[in-house]
């Protein structure tokens, strides 16, 4: 269950999240509690996977590189591929999607020789293409969310 605590820090932190060398410390003394009750709600909070990380939302090719990928793999093998591939540093995260590609995922390098490494090395591991679908349009979409306060 969300705590009061919880749902402030859910609320008011998702975005502006304090850049300093202290953000904790900021937070906790922005709401009035501890800097060990900040760090211990969201220990809890990733823990019930309400959340996953904590960390800034760079746009796509700001820095380094980093292309959308696609593979099309058996079902049977798509939990042993899509782990493989999550255990490359350089993929930011993986989804399934109910396409014949239905394996996709985000994978971010320091130049594109880096990036092209990575995506062949993908390959030859899991044993499937990758289908690269390099940003054209950038397109911004707000994940944030408002928990209602008024249900405890």
């Amino acid at each position: 269950m969300l705590t009061p605590l919880h749902k402030q820090l859910l609320n008011d932190f998702q975005r502006d999240f304090p850049l300093s060398p202290t953000p904790y410390r900021d937070i906790a003394e922005a709401i009035g509690v501890s800097e060990a009750d900040v760090l211990s709600a969201l220990s809890d909070l990733n823990a019930n996977n309400f959340i996953s990380r904590i960390g800034p939302i760079i746009p796509p090719n700001h820095i380094g590189v980093s292309t959308l990928v696609a593979m099309a793999v058996p079902e049977a093998q798509l939990q042993a591929v899509a782990d493989k591939i999550s255990a490359y540093p350089e993929i930011n995260h993986n989804y399934e999607r109910e396409h014949r590609f239905n394996l996709w995922f985000v994978a971010i390098a320091s130049d594109a020789a880096h990036l092209n490494a990575v995506i062949t090395a993908i390959e030859q591991e899991c044993g499937y293409r990758c289908l690269q679908l390099p940003l054209l349009d950038d397109f911004f979409i707000d994940l944030g969310f408002k928990l209602d306060m008024s249900h405890a």
